[in-house]
């Protein structure tokens, strides 16, 4: 009999197709959505390993109810929809993607501080809706971003990838990090300082305990009343009530989201509202290359757990 490999949301073929050589793969088979908790759970009672998406909470429910499971690997660089402590209590590696999406995450991150910066979003609506009348002195008016000082928050790879990006526009680079790194015109800022004085903001920090909420109501009143918020992390880690209200009452001048606390973010969630809000559908490593990349480190690491090898961006 041969291993089950359960995959929780449809991946394209030439994905799962060596795979499928060896092991009885069973995909869900909706591109648009993962696989209910309900089929997460039967199908969890005979798989030897779950190839999972960031929307599927692996909790010790589903750790109990796998007898089988040798291997759970995440297509996403963070991890926060596992229980680690319930992998390692069932005996259970847990892997994901790192690397591979460092620079298609920073390419988006600094295409969404531009968009945001300059009204990208608003502007082609105008042009799109007929609303576009004629060249005025202060339509569609943004801030500038070559020469701004930019604050990342959370200086892992990804951080160090965006700052090489904001070089080329000669920003003013500072960092907040749980460890300082010698960077070549970068300078390390203590949290408040950081958000005081950065016109732009972005969070790249992973979700944690120690993260969730850590930009609240406070915090952004720190912020200058001219300056931007980017988010390529994780919804959690803003309040979204808080962030709503500094926008609406222009405590910042604007804020670009790549993710949300609840995905998809619900269509009359108040945040939506706001002109001065860019928003994109958490698409941070969303480049072809990249996507199959991640996908083939999956696999490989399946393959290896499953064939008592080495496996290599093992979390736990």
């Amino acid at each position: 009999m041969k291993p089950i490999v359960f995959i929780t949301q449809k991946l394209p073929d030439q994905a799962v197709a060596e795979l499928a050589e060896q092991y009885e793969v069973r995909m869900w088979p909706e591109e648009d959505t993962h696989a209910p908790r309900e089929r997460l759970l039967e199908e969890a009672k005979e798989a030897h390993a779950l190839w999972t998406m960031l929307s599927d909470q692996i909790d010790n429910e589903v750790f109990s109810s796998a007898p089988n499971l040798k291997i759970v690997s995440n297509l996403a660089v963070g991890y926060n929809n596992i229980d680690l402590e319930a992998a390692r209590k069932h005996g259970v590696t847990v892997t994901n993607t790192p690397d591979v999406l460092t620079e298609a995450t920073a390419d988006l991150t600094f295409a969404l501080l531009l968009a945001t910066a300059r009204n990208i979003m608003e502007a082609e609506k105008t042009v799109r809706s007929g609303q576009w009348k004629s060249w005025t002195p202060m339509g569609m008016t943004g801030q500038n971003v070559g020469g701004a000082t930019l604050g990342i928050i959370g200086m892992g790879r990804i951080g160090e990838a965006v700052a090489r990006r904001a070089q080329g526009f000669g920003m003013n680079i500072l960092y907040h990090n749980r460890t300082r790194k010698s960077l070549e015109d970068v300078r390390y800022a203590e949290f408040e300082e950081l958000l005081k004085v950065s016109d732009y903001v972005v969070i790249l920090t992973p979700l944690t305990p120690e993260t969730k909420g850590m930009i609240g109501a406070a915090e952004l009143a720190l912020m200058k009343d001219t300056a931007c918020l980017i988010n390529v992390a994780r919804g959690g880690i803003v309040d979204e009530t808080a962030l709503y209200e500094a926008l609406k009452e222009q405590k910042i001048w604007g804020a670009g989201l790549d993710v949300f606390e609840q995905e998809p973010v619900p269509l009359d969630h108040p945040l939506l509202t706001l002109p001065n809000l860019t928003v994109l559908p958490h698409i941070g490593s969303a480049t072809i290359q990249t996507r199959f990349e991640m996908m083939a480190l999956n696999a490989e690491a399946i393959k290896a757990c499953l064939e008592k090898k080495s496996v290599k961006n093992r979390i736990c």
